[in-house]
């Protein structure tokens, strides 16, 4: 049953029952279990919300005259008071079940604020009350329940009226729980919810320094590390609001000209600083990490301040110390197996960061000067220093590159001092040693940074050989450490990429050295290679990068390629022959994952060029088109299908730039073996190749699209039309990207003036699934694309020259499309994709007006639009 649908007398019913139990529950020898108590209190909480308006306006009297001071009673009205703030205010509650439909929210929200509203007036004070008793009752012999009762005023406070928890009463009760072990957690979480609330800036500043005035008094401002970590977690929180609150109070107060209390706020913020450090600098980072947020607002109130004061400076360097001396690595980080511990770790450093950031925009001279400090007296003596210090002090290094900002990392040129300070410590860096320190965090951070400070070789390019060798060597690419290589295969990639011609006179060397890099490992020799094969990937983008940016010549650069390749397309071959003879399914995948890898690092190798006249200049098209030969057979294994075109098919994508008109010879076999038993993820995979080769040469593969247009739509309607288990999701999402694929194909042919395949192909049926994927699909991305083709087929045959009857089939087939789309129940208007549809809607039909004329408007007015019962005055 809907509770909607029981007749007074049940609803009366239930009413009493829940009363009646919860009378019980104080009679009872042994309390409910927790998750009874939790689940009747949600039970009260509907039965409020659905009839506190009308039914049962004395819902918390009832209870409160039921459960009085008893303390089980007690605990039963405070959880019934979370659910209905769950129900009312917490955002992490889901109200509906129709979550998504955006007006059962709107009227969620309309119904909640009348509720509040409703309390606001009738109950909430004596709620108040009520609590203020419990606290005073329980506050020393019960623990529990005191608790409970300080998180329910901390909920209810960011709703009801401050004044009636804001006060001298109930302010000094809670105060006076903060010396209280048991209590101090919950109540400081109240006294944060209270500061949280907002108010009048001059009420709030005198209400935060009347707080922190007993505080201090009561000696909480003294930080011992010592202490309780779970309470100064929380009162770390509290002063992180109590500063927050001030910093707002004084922007409010900037704003507004007041600048009298504007400085006596900023006098308040000052006073904290030191409990803030001192609060920043703990060891424990949930301490530090919840004072960030004020530390941050603090450095923007001195950015914006025209002069520092001395003790201003201090406070700036202070904290500067502090963020240095925090990203530093403890003794239990585990490098290897990364837990929780350790992301929670990187998350916090990502916020020091931004104070490390805030700082240079504060004073970046200073940032400059002190990172300098640190860095050159760790490097000085790193092979007698901790592993986290050498590793911070590479890492401020990293980190000033994104401080102290400049345009196209051009940090070695413009501000004089800057550029000598970096240039320095890059130069320290890569003559000190330090990549030798044996741990793999120092190890990738100065990886890391060598990469980011490319250009410093530019200015000292003496140094280049020394940190190939780091790279090429037992630091980098033969480091003991798999994460350590692969880290370092991507910014080796990255940094040959950066120095481009200043690697010509290493390039032999590096291509001699990473041979053995560059082997396709087979499956069966159970061989471990050092590399993983998206690591080698980065390889042989390297390799290619460094011999076509070489100044060698072109017939240097070709046989230098094909030495790279030669040894992929022997080892292709061997492979693809034991593939077809592989009985075992296991052993099959393993051979084909092997062929894919070849081809993928073939594909990647080209990446070196840009266009085919970059492949020409370097005479490698020969190369590649070898290449093709050889990979093309594996189209028709019949064996691991889907791997095998999937590289093959990417490797043509890359060919058709690389290329371009020379691969074409190659389309129609590779086409006509990839539309062979395939899927709906191969077509959707295979028609942006299409499409590819239909956008760039046009006209000149027309005969080829003329020939394999029909072929493809059938396996295109083909898989369309295979039956699906109705609640097979994934069927359906594969179908609809199909779907897409298949509209973009056609909105490719029409875009790029080849409408006449379309129109040689039985061009009425083709039309007409555009139309049924603009009207019948809700699917605002296909709707989109479809009313694109339509616009573009009226716009190349809607004239007076189009082909005979085009124009009797755009007055009943596609006007009509135009309305019925964005008058189906499933065209959202609240969806941005559904609104760039209705926008293409809207130009299809400008697009008809534009070719038709007055006869699109005598059309609408006298046939279409009284034929869907329109007013007339509508219509005119």
């Amino acid at each position: 049953f809907r509770y909607s649908d029981l007749t007074e007398v049940q609803q009366q019913l239930i009413r009493e029952t829940l009363i009646t139990w919860l009378q019980a529950q104080m009679l009872n020898p042994q309390p409910e279990k927790t998750f009874i108590r939790n689940k009747a209190a949600q039970v009260f909480a509907l039965l409020f919300v659905t009839e506190y308006l009308t039914k049962w306006p004395k819902f918390f009297f009832d209870i409160l005259s039921v459960v009085d001071l008893n303390p089980r009673g007690v605990d039963m009205y405070l959880r019934i008071l979370m659910a209905v703030d769950a129900e009312l205010v917490d955002r992490d509650v889901v109200h509906t079940s129709e979550a998504s439909c955006y007006f059962a929210l709107i009227f969620e929200a309309r119904r909640n604020t009348l509720l509040k509203d409703t309390m606001r007036e009738q109950c909430i004070p004596s709620l108040v009350e009520s609590w203020y008793q419990i606290l005073q009752n329980y506050q020393y012999s019960n623990s529990e329940l005191t608790c409970q009762c300080l998180e329910v005023v901390g909920a209810y406070v960011s709703w009801i009226d401050l004044s009636l928890i804001a006060n001298e009463r109930f302010i000094n009760m809670l105060l006076g729980h903060m010396s209280v072990e048991v209590l101090r957690e919950e109540a400081c979480d109240c006294l944060f919810e209270i500061v949280n609330k907002g108010m009048d800036p001059i009420d709030k500043t005198k209400l935060v320094e009347s707080l922190c005035q007993v505080l201090q008094s009561a000696g909480l401002f003294s930080i011992d590390q010592e202490d309780d970590v779970d309470f100064l977690a929380r009162f770390s929180k509290l002063v992180n609001g109590m500063g927050q609150a001030l910093i707002a109070s004084w922007t409010k107060l900037i704003k507004t000209g007041d600048m009298k209390s504007a400085q006596d706020t900023l006098q308040a913020i000052e006073t904290k600083v030191a409990l803030m450090l001192q609060l920043l600098i703990h060891e424990d980072d949930d301490i530090s990490s919840n004072i960030i947020g004020f530390c941050y607002d603090y450095l923007h109130i001195l950015k914006q301040l025209s002069a520092l004061s001395d003790q201003q400076k201090a406070n700036v360097e202070a904290i500067m110390l502090a963020v240095m001396k925090k990203l530093t690595y403890d003794e239990e980080y585990n490098f290897e197996n990364e837990g929780e511990d350790e992301a929670m770790f990187v998350e916090y450093r990502k916020q020091l960061k931004l104070l490390l950031d805030r700082l240079a925009q504060v004073s970046p001279e200073l940032l400059l000067a002190s990172v300098r400090r640190v860095f050159n007296t760790t490097l000085r003596n790193w092979q007698t220093t901790r592993f986290m210090e050498v590793e911070v002090a590479i890492r401020l290094l990293y980190m000033l590159a994104e401080a102290l900002p400049v345009s196209h990392g051009a940090h070695f040129s413009g501000d004089v001092t800057k550029a000598t300070a970096l240039q320095d410590m890059m130069r320290t860096l890569v003559t000190s040693g330090v990549s030798a320190y044996q741990h793999t965090s120092v190890t990738l951070e100065f990886f890391e940074t060598v990469v980011r400070y490319e250009k410093f070789f530019a200015v000292e390019p003496q140094h280049i050989p020394t940190v190939l060798m780091a790279f090429l060597d037992h630091r980098g690419l033969r480091h003991t450490s798999p994460k350590v290589r692969s880290r370092t295969a991507y910014l080796f990639s990255r940094f040959v990429k950066s120095l481009n011609k200043q690697m010509n006179p290493f390039i032999e060397d590096v291509l001699n050295r990473i041979q053995d890099l560059l082997e396709l490992s087979p499956p069966e020799n159970g061989y471990q290679a050092l590399l993983s094969s998206d690591d080698q990937l980065f390889i042989y983008e390297t390799a290619g990068v460094l011999i076509v940016n070489s100044e060698y010549s072109a017939e240097r650069k070709q046989a230098l390629m094909r030495n790279l390749l030669t040894p992929l397309m022997e080892k292709f071959k061997v492979l693809l022959e034991k593939l077809m003879m592989a009985q075992d399914e296991d052993r099959q995948m393993a051979l084909a994952d092997c062929l894919n890898h070849a081809v993928g690092f073939a594909s990647r190798t080209s990446k070196a060029f840009s266009n085919k006249q970059t492949v020409k200049q370097c005479g490698c098209s020969e190369v590649y088109l070898d290449c093709l030969q050889t990979f093309l057979p594996a189209l028709s294994c019949p064996l691991q299908k889907e791997v095998l075109r999937s590289g093959v098919r990417t490797f043509l994508h890359r060919m058709i730039i690389c290329l371009e008109e020379e691969v074409l010879p190659f389309i129609p076999s590779a086409s006509e073996h990839m539309l062979k038993d395939c899927e709906a993820k191969d077509l959707q995979e295979f028609i942006p190749l299409i499409n590819q080769i239909t956008a760039k040469f046009k006209t000149q593969v027309s005969p080829f699209l003329q020939q394999m247009f029909m072929p493809l739509l059938h396996a295109i309607f083909e898989v369309l039309l295979l039956p699906a288990e109705e609640n097979d999701q994934s069927a359906a999402l594969e179908k609809q990207m199909l779907r897409r694929s298949y509209f973009a194909f056609l909105q490719t042919v029409t875009g790029s003036g080849m409408s006449e395949v379309i129109a040689n192909q039985g061009k009425e049926r083709v039309v007409f699934t555009v139309i049924q994927g603009a009207v019948d699909y809700p699917d605002p991305i296909a709707q989109k694309t479809c009313f694109i083709i339509l616009s573009k087929l009226v716009e190349l045959w809607g004239g007076k020259d189009g082909p005979v009857g085009f124009a009797d089939f755009v007055y009943k087939h596609i006007v009509p499309a135009c309305f019925l789309a964005p008058l189906k129940q499933t065209f959202d208007l609240a969806d941005a994709q559904t609104v760039l549809a209705l926008s293409e809607c809207a130009v299809t039909l400008k697009t008809i007006h534009l070719k038709r004329g007055p006869e699109c408007i005598q059309y609408l007015q006298q046939e279409y639009l009284p034929s869907l019962q329109v007013a007339p005055e509508i219509i005119q």
